[in-house]
């Protein structure tokens, strides 16, 4: 019995509720799972063999003003909101699919029918809520076991199952990519079988289960299952075209997968943050269009930060992510990713440093970041040299910030002063004057002065036949 778990008030009060109603009710699913992994969860779903939105209305009233209740009629489901809580009521039911949709054909049903329509035995398990059996697990399909064993099982035919809602193929890899649990060997082969099914499901829901297992402790768990179970190839066939190991000469190149896959979990030691992990991902996803076999250098992918930066825009159009400054955010960390590892191998220079602190602006620190954990050679001693000099270049971008303040910098002089210093309209010598002085600004030619700089326009002006006018300029 369980009933010393359930703490929160409004378990007590749906107890109350079904004695009045005369409807039988259970905790389902996500909530009962997470209570027996002692993990924290504010979701609850109740299901109800009746009239959900009538269970939950009375259950409103027993709350008095401190819940506001949300009820949905053509779907049969009641929303009750209790301070960060949401509870859901829903009547008991059971469901049917055509083979083009994910979108059951809904009836009403017994409880044993809704608990065997759960997509894993580990969702399935309910407690009781109802008289003398409160606080009873009801497991009709071993779903506690299989928490045990930390096993992702389905409770019914798997084929049927993946095959019926093929979401259910993602989610089995992010419970599985998130909990650290294994898909049991049937299921997994099901997947398999039914992996070219994910089609039916819309992109913005394969992303959402995806971002999920990228958010993973283990991100490279879940991505290899995707792989190796087919999914993969199916939304993201860019990512799947890295895989391999091509041998020329006898030489051979790494597998840029698995490469990734390594740097993905090196990073997700450091940060959760969502996007830089995006970039991780897609640090190196052109290097199977720029690969070339070169006799004297061996593989080479020269240019597969800038075909890589190109590519970020269409993938995350067609995966339906962000197209905002998170898309940009990533392109730009694809495009520098290399620019940390050249400074760490050779003199570092101010100017190499300021040009760095400029294109990168507020995310230099997560480049460094996505830097370091591009560094995966089974050398140890190769890793702490490399380790070591990025820790010089990170000394050398705050002292430079310091002196220079280049960070998210703009020149000093702007293309109106220069239009109104020689009284020219929008030109290319504006641009070629403004170009000329955030070259010198950044090779440390002038000082990051306004004094110094309009000095320089002027001189830079001379050279295309440019002279002043009569006119003030703000020093």
């Amino acid at each position: 019995m369980l009933a010393d778990k359930l703490k929160h008030p409004v378990f007590k009060l749906v107890a109350e509720a079904t004695a009045e109603t005369g409807y039988p009710a259970w905790v389902v699913g996500g909530w009962v799972r997470d209570l027996l992994l002692d993990r924290k969860s504010k979701d609850i779903d109740i299901v109800v063999q009746g009239s959900g939105i009538e269970l939950a209305g009375v259950v409103e009233k027993k709350l008095g003003g401190s819940a506001k209740l949300v009820v949905y009629k053509n779907f049969g489901t009641a929303m009750l909101k209790a301070g960060d809580w949401e509870i859901e009521f829903v009547g008991a039911r059971k469901e049917s699919y055509r083979s083009d949709s994910r979108k059951p054909i809904v009836e009403n049903g017994t409880f044993a029918e809704d608990i065997s329509r759960r997509d894993f035995t580990i969702n399935a398990m309910a407690i009781c809520l109802t008289g003398s059996d409160f606080g009873k697990l009801e497991d009709l399909f071993n779903g506690y076991n299989d928490l045990k064993k930390k096993t992702i099982r389905t409770p019914l035919d798997p084929d049927i199952t993946y095959s019926d809602d093929p979401l259910r193929m993602m989610r089995a890899v992010r419970f599985a990519s998130q909990l650290n649990f294994t898909i049991h060997c049937d299921s997994f082969n099901a997947i398999k079988r039914n992996a070219s099914r994910i089609k039916i499901v819309s992109m913005e829901r394969i992303m959402d289960e995806f971002n999920k297992i990228m958010l993973s402790p283990k991100p490279s768990r879940g991505l290899k299952m995707l792989k190796t179970a087919g999914l993969l190839k199916e939304f993201f066939p860019e990512l799947e075209a890295m895989h391999g190991v091509e041998v020329v000469e006898g030489k051979a190149h790494k597998d840029n997968f698995f490469h990734t896959l390594q740097v993905l979990d090196n990073l997700s030691e450091h940060s959760d943050n969502l996007w830089l992990r995006w970039a991780a991902l897609l640090h190196d996803i052109a290097k199977p269009r720029t690969k070339q076999f070169d006799t004297k250098a061996g593989w080479t992918f020269h240019g597969h930060e800038f075909v890589g930066s190109k590519m970020v825009p269409r993938i995350f159009k067609r995966l339906r992510l962000p197209l905002d400054d998170k898309m940009k955010y990533v392109q730009k960390l694809v495009l520098l990713h290399l620019r940390p590892i050249v400074l760490s191998e050779s003199i570092v220079t101010d100017s190499a440093v300021r040009r760095l602190l400029f294109e990168a602006g507020d995310d230099i620190d997560d480049l460094m970041t996505l830097c370091e954990a591009d560094i995966t050679s089974a050398n140890e001693y190769k890793v702490q040299k490399y380790l070591d000099n990025f820790k010089l270049v990170r000394e050398k971008l705050t002292e430079i910030e310091e002196k220079d303040r280049i960070r998210n910098w703009q020149p000093p002089v702007t293309g109106e002063d220069i239009m109104q210093t020689f009284d020219i309209k929008p030109s290319k010598e504006v641009g070629m004057i403004k170009t000329a002085i955030r070259e010198a600004i950044l090779d440390g030619v002038i000082p990051n002065q306004r004094e110094e700089a309009l000095e320089f326009m002027i001189n830079e002006a001379k050279k295309l036949g440019l002279n002043p006018v009569d006119k003030k300029i703000n020093h």
